[in-house]
């Protein structure tokens, strides 16, 4: 037998023997990816979420009221004060947590697929290929934003807190108290519709691609690596943040639409996602797609690094306590 035979063969087993031997094996190790992929989004978004409400205001805002980032930030605390970067905390939170398991979920249930189905063709790895990589990110995403975008909804008008009666509070006066994440919920069904959860949910599928181009560009470069040595959480910290640095800056004009179209009211003008594009083209050209590009990008890329860095420090914590479980059950 050739050098090179023994080597593809010897591959194959390990493939074989690092898959999970039964289905309820292996839905056990989907749920640790999924929990794992919650509990890093949950961490990663707490450290960065004061960029993520520069940015979204930014968004949001018509190009009379933009500002750099470090005045617009004085300006929600001199009003607001420090809180005020944090509006909508809770409801991100929990979206991200809801969002990232989802993901994580179907994204490993899709890549189990595969692999087996590599094993079976009797490919010498199962590493997945690029465009497997891409059809596994493009299922767990399409899930993802059907499943949640009524929460980001939610947490768009509650992060922008953009509203006449702000806008109309006379000098030294507080602004009228904001209502809860739950009253928000409520509010929008009762006065805009059940409906108007999934605005903005054309761009939001649109966006899956976000995610493809950043998993795609993470697999792929941890393979590479992976043939050198193993991968650390250092590793895992850079490679997610240069991936999500590529799929954020290609797709940055989707997030802007999509977060005009979650805070667009009963009121508001009823667009399309087109629609929005040339409107917003219209009256504030090209740069009005970019507005809040800078701590998007920025708070993107810290919180990819943080949570593929977390994720894999927290898969490994929730195999060894899934382990010791089961010792302790025979």
């Amino acid at each position: 037998m050739s050098d090179a035979s023994h080597k593809a063969q010897q591959k194959l087993a390990e493939s074989i023997q690092s898959t999970p031997s039964s289905p309820a094996a292996q839905q056990s190790d989907n749920v640790a990816h999924a929990l794992a992929g919650a509990g890093g989004g949950l961490l990663s978004m707490a450290l960065t979420y004061p960029l993520i409400t520069l940015s979204t205001r930014a968004q949001v805002e018509s190009k009379r009221a933009h500002s750099s980032t470090l005045n617009a930030a004085k300006r929600i605390i001199q009003r607001e004060g420090i809180p005020g970067l944090y509006a909508g905390l809770d409801s991100a939170l929990f979206g991200i947590s809801v969002t990232n398991f989802v993901y994580y979920y179907w994204y490993e249930w899709s890549r189990t697929w595969f692999e087996e189905a590599a094993l079976k063709a009797g490919r010498a790895s199962k590493k997945l290929t690029t465009v497997e990589s891409m059809l596994a990110g493009a299922l767990a995403g399409s899930a993802t934003v059907i499943l949640t975008n009524p929460i980001w909804v939610v947490n768009t008008r509650m992060t922008a807190r953009k509203s006449e009666s702000e806008e109309q509070v006379l000098p030294g006066a507080k602004p009228a108290k904001k209502p809860s994440t739950i009253g928000t919920l409520i509010s929008i069904v009762k006065d805009e519709g059940p409906w108007r959860l999934f605005a903005g949910v054309v761009p939001a599928l649109v966006l899956v691609i976000n995610p493809i181009l950043q998993y795609t560009v993470f697999e792929q470069l941890k393979n590479m690596l992976e043939k050198k040595r193993r991968v650390t959480p250092k590793d895992a910290f850079y490679l997610g943040a240069l991936g999500k640095l590529l799929a954020t800056s290609i797709t940055y004009p989707y997030i802007t639409v999509k977060s005009r179209m979650h805070v667009a009211g009963k009121d508001g003008p009823k667009e399309d996602m087109f629609a929005s594009f040339r409107r917003i083209i219209k009256e504030e050209g090209w740069a009005g797609l970019y507005g809040g590009i800078g701590p998007k990008v920025t708070q993107s890329v810290i919180t990819a690094a943080f949570l593929f860095a977390f994720k894999d420090v927290l898969y490994d914590m929730t195999v060894q306590a899934r382990k010791k479980v089961a010792l302790k059950a025979r």
